[in-house]
């Protein structure tokens, strides 16, 4: 419910959070995704399907990444996969952080994993990756071995190039695979997935006519690249027996042409060798497309390089395309598009996803954004995050559960002030956990940052994330909502509450303090300078425009972008050697630069600016310091941003009068402590809800870790 806060209301009007009977009940529209179905010896018991994806915890935090499996098993998930996992120490992809079964001394933490995969009753696959030509080997300094002598294939470009396969290699090769498979039966796994997709496994460096240049009896035609494939099938199933399942996972379309595992080819390959698998794996040809973020990819994105394929095998497919809507998943099935519906960004988004459609409770999905922030785990090599979900990683760390928070401490109320994603996580969580919450906005619109980018080009996807936190805020009685309340220092004291949390949020600066300016941008003349805050409240500039981007994540691009529609004429000046540097890990970068390119940006690299003129403004080269001058009508600054922490400096300076006020705690948590993506603020919001009253936060940093963590061993001195 919406009030005006003058003063704290002790009676409440809202509606409860409890479900009627009919929509405690699963919709009968979706009963086909409930159907049990086969794959090779063992059966699913739904249609859910977890494919492999990365986390960044991998063989560093194999705790994290196993309790983040099992609580996708008592989500509801029918079949869940580990991520890559290395299988042989001669192919391996450091710096990224996968998990690794080289060794029988890996089998444990892999069995960890299985059993909580496993423990509500889904199948337990992993997906064996041999790198091949992605694999420089720069820890186990290995020659990299691949169907071709080619240079290694990675995103950072290693100086490292593959020594061709010999026939005596590609025997070990298919030992290795053996090793490897009876190892995964040790370990407890139900599914191998042999990976050859998105350009990573040598199965598809075997297919591609781009990576198998070789002219023997695995080289040439496409039966002869398919050979390598079916001999590992062979070889396992050998060594397996009928206990396990084996699925393949093939790339859609490489997308380069004639040269590459085209998608027509794909279709020979599959009705060629229709009962190759027990489950055909289908994913588009490169990591960058089949993960494609919703500013360039649409739900569903890759149905039509699907469509047909199930036609050539009388073994299921499970495909993959951010799918977030349980009408598109059962529309799927029904058309006999896909048997199984494959999930790895809406399943970390929502963990639950399957249960809820199953109760009836789909308005409860946190549904994926796409804004990648999950992927950039992978590439920083770092514990993943997700915007929508951010338990995520945390479920053994910090003993977060999606679903599920321990009740409220000592005391009985909280004031939130500030509604974006920060103050709303805060006032969802705090609320759960049976606090009386008031959520205070300034403005008469909820959702602070949310609300105004969700309005920028290819953003639209981001606005679930305030859509669903004032959802559920809607359905809970000990929450009041107050927008168009705009707090001082006296109205918090007045209210009484027993703890205030200001997630006041940021303001973008105008003055150019970033990375290259640290002290602000020198200015000589009148050149207007907007901000994106003024693009976004509707505050244009006309003509010729140079946009600074010293930010270097999505939202340089994107006001590029808004101002190009409006019809300026605009130059990104940026000292990085791409546009929107940062978001090379979230997979977006290449998209972005064409995007730009298209509607007419013009893009100026490795190129800063010292100052502001009149006439526009003076740039320079960051490795030579040449100068320049540009000429221009306005100047956008996409620099940083000022925290907006003036009341919480107020507040803390009134401390002595908090007694008498009833006030316990003030805390300053979101954009508003430190700006950052909106994964961030939602993390912060979170976190304060579950650590209040619970002695972890203090007003100092304490001494003891905050969470737990794996150590390594030591070997026993030699």
């Amino acid at each position: 419910m919406v009030h005006c806060l003058a003063t704290r209301s002790t009676t409440p009007d809202f509606r409860s959070l409890e479900k009627n009977e009919a929509n405690s009940m699963r919709n009968p529209a979706y009963d086909i995704l409930f159907e049990p179905l086969a794959i090779g010896p063992l059966t699913a018991k739904n249609r859910f399907y977890q494919v492999p994806h990365c986390n960044g915890g991998g063989y560093r935090d194999p705790s994290a990444v196993a309790a983040m499996r099992g609580i996708k098993s008592e989500g509801g998930w029918g079949v869940i996969f580990t991520e890559q996992t290395e299988m042989h120490q001669t192919s391996e992809i450091t710096p990224f952080i996968e998990l690794r079964l080289w060794d029988d001394a890996d089998i444990p933490s892999l069995r960890r994993m299985s059993d909580a995969m496993k423990s509500h009753g889904a199948l337990a696959g992993i997906q064996l990756a041999y790198s091949g030509i992605n694999g420089p080997n720069l820890y186990t300094k290995e020659i990299p071995l691949a169907p071709s002598a080619l240079p290694i294939r990675t995103f950072t470009n290693d100086p490292v190039q593959a020594r061709a396969m010999d026939k005596g290699d590609i025997k070990n090769l298919r030992r290795w695979f053996v090793n490897a498979a009876r190892r995964c039966q040790i370990a407890g796994f139900d599914l191998i997935c042999l990976y050859g997709a998105h350009g990573f496994g040598v199965f598809q460096h075997f297919l591609s006519r781009a990576t198998n240049q070789r002219t023997d009896e695995y080289g040439g035609a496409l039966e002869n690249r398919a050979r390598f494939v079916n001999e590992v099938v062979a070889d396992i199933r050998d060594a397996v027996g009928d206990k396990m399942a084996i699925t393949l996972r093939v790339s859609l379309d490489e997308t380069i042409g004639d040269l590459g595992f085209s998608n027509a080819e794909v279709h020979d390959f599959v009705e060629m060798n229709k009962d190759l698998p027990d489950l055909w794996d289908l994913a588009h040809g490169t990591w960058e497309d089949c993960s494609g973020p919703s500013r360039f990819k649409e739900e569903a994105a890759q149905e039509l390089l699907v469509k047909g394929i199930r036609d050539l095998t009388s073994k299921p497919v499970v495909g993959v395309g951010r799918f977030t809507s349980p009408d598109v998943m059962a529309r799927l099935v029904r058309q006999g598009v896909l048997d199984f519906i494959g999930c790895a960004r809406p399943s970390i988004a929502d963990p639950f996803l399957p249960r809820k459609i199953e109760e009836g409770r789909e308005d409860d999905i946190r549904e994926c954004i796409g804004c990648n922030i999950c992927i950039t785990g992978d590439m920083t090599m770092s514990v993943s995050r997700c915007t929508q979900n951010p338990t995520f990683m945390e479920e053994w760390r910090r003993g977060w559960h999606p679903e599920k928070i321990a009740g409220k401490g000592a005391s009985d109320n909280v004031l939130v002030i500030g509604s974006g994603p920060a103050g709303l996580e805060a006032a969802r969580a705090l609320s759960l956990r049976g606090y009386d919450v008031a959520l205070a906005e300034a403005k008469e619109r909820l959702g602070g940052r949310v609300e105004r980018e969700r309005l920028l080009p290819g953003l639209s996807a981001w606005g679930r994330v305030m859509d669903y936190r004032l959802y559920q805020l809607g359905q809970r009685p000990n929450v009041q909502i107050y927008p168009g309340s705009e707090l001082g220092v006296e109205d918090v004291l007045e209210f009484g509450f027993q703890n205030v949390c200001i997630a006041t949020g940021s303001a973008w600066r105008a003055d150019g303090v970033a990375r290259q300016h640290v002290v602000p941008m020198p200015a000589r003349g009148n050149l207007p300078v907007f901000t994106p805050d003024d693009i976004m409240a509707g505050r244009l500039p006309t003509g010729r425009v140079v946009l600074f981007d010293d930010d270097h994540y999505y939202m340089g691009g994107v006001i590029a972008e808004r101002l190009a529609q409006a019809g300026c004429e605009v130059l990104l000046v940026t000292p990085s050697a791409y546009v929107s540097d940062w978001t090379r890990n979230t997979l977006e970068q290449a998209a972005i630069h064409r995007r730009l390119v298209e509607v007419g940006v013009k893009i100026l690299l490795n190129t800063g600016i010292t100052q502001i003129r009149a006439e526009g403004v003076e740039t320079n080269c960051v490795y030579t310091d040449a100068r320049n001058v540009l000429e221009a009508n306005a100047l956008v600054m996409v620099a940083s941003r000022q925290a907006n922490d003036g009341l919480f400096h107020q507040l803390r300076a009134r401390q002595t009068d908090w007694a008498d006020a009833g006030l316990n705690s003030v805390q300053l948590i979101g954009d508003a402590a430190a700006p950052g993506p909106i994964a961030w603020a939602v993390f912060a919001g979170h976190r304060y809800a579950r650590e209040l009253d619970t002695g972890v936060w203090t007003e100092e940093w304490g001494d003891t870790l905050g969470f737990r963590r794996e150590i390594t061993a030591l070997s026993p001195d030699l």
